[in-house]
């Protein structure tokens, strides 16, 4: 384990900017039409929405690239896609915002997945979702996993970024687990169910409550600090991880790494909207991680984020210099 590195707040953030951070998983399409209701349709019972207008933003592990880049580090993608045309868009899209797509393959057999949401006001009408869940192919996992290694070494922190859409499966986690490790590259994990226990030997595994709870098919108090102690055991002793972060929503963070342990309550804010918290969290951990930080910075500075992103309405990144202003007002580290 190499050692901690001391560094003050306006340090670590300077540091952010020389970071390359791979991230592999499932990326993928949010879509957006903004319209009004003025009428119910002729054809059935349901609302008449008259568009007003549409947008695109990358989803899935996307955002999570959005958050490394906002951070100051290059990002760059490893996953499957199709050849469709939301697969040229979504190339489009991380085109535009100079991601690193170096890692991105395209399949014939594949499609891209897309979340269309229809807004009516500030109303959710319906989602629809265009997507497979199947595994990619065997021929497609191996060219997964040869650009995996091809960028492992050039990078400080692997993230394994899983929405459960056949991306990652149980024999790629294992693979790139071992070379990352071989090559002494932490690695950083955002789990969801079908592959949670499949994440063997990682460096720090980020689940979040539920995920926590269905994972190790384990109920828990976590008021309790020795019921919920002995869950986070039995997960790290489950997996073989060096460290867990477990995001408790309102209740904050909990940290187990390097020998260390520490519970840090949520920050006092007007929520606006949790979504896309946990890939902030996630983004702040692994930058924190690949530079070496403390257990309680790592944790704290992830939970400052989270916190953070909930005050926007929407899936939006960090705004790198207000995390760094609240951070400095309150850790005082300056250097």
């Amino acid at each position: 384990m190499s050692p901690v590195l001391d560094l003050s707040i306006n340090e670590l953030f300077d540091a952010f900017d020389n970071l390359r951070v791979l991230i592999i998983g499932d990326v993928m399409l949010d879509s957006y039409v903004w319209g009004r209701v003025e009428r119910i349709s002729p054809e059935a019972p349901v609302p008449v929405v008259n568009v007003v207008r549409r947008e695109l933003r990358l989803g899935g592990a996307g955002n999570v690239l959005l958050n490394v880049q906002a951070l100051g580090a290059e990002a760059i993608i490893c996953s499957v896609i199709g050849t469709d045309e939301p697969g040229d868009r979504l190339v489009g899209q991380l085109s535009e915002r100079n991601l690193n797509c170096e890692g991105l393959i395209r399949s014939d057999s594949r499609i891209t997945t897309i979340k269309e949401r229809i807004i009516a006001g500030s109303q959710q009408v319906v989602r629809v979702d265009t997507e497979t869940d199947k595994l990619i192919t065997v021929d497609e996992r191996t060219q997964l996993v040869a650009r995996a290694k091809a960028l492992i070494p050039s990078c400080q922190v692997v993230i394994f970024e899983d929405y459960d859409k056949g991306v990652l499966s149980a024999e790629a986690i294992a693979e790139i687990t071992t070379f990352a490790n071989e090559q002494g590259v932490p690695t950083v994990v955002d789990p969801k169910k079908r592959n949670f226990l499949s994440y063997q030997h990682t460096t720090l595994f980020k689940p979040n409550l539920k995920e926590l709870r269905e994972g190790l098919k384990l109920d828990f108090d976590v008021d309790d600090p020795t019921d919920f102690g002995r869950a986070v055991d039995a997960l790290k002793e489950q997996l073989q991880v060096k460290g867990a972060l477990i995001t408790l929503s309102e209740r904050g963070v909990f940290i187990d790494y390097n020998n260390e342990q520490h519970r840090l309550p949520a920050h006092l804010r007007k929520i606006s909207d949790v979504s896309g918290a946990g890939d902030t969290v996630i983004s702040i951990a692994a930058c924190c991680v690949a530079l070496r930080q403390p257990p309680q910075i790592i944790a704290a500075l992830s939970n400052l984020g989270g916190g953070l992103v909930c005050e926007s309405v929407g899936v939006v990144p960090i705004d790198k210099s207000r995390l760094k202003q609240e951070a400095l007002l309150e850790y005082g580290r300056e250097g």
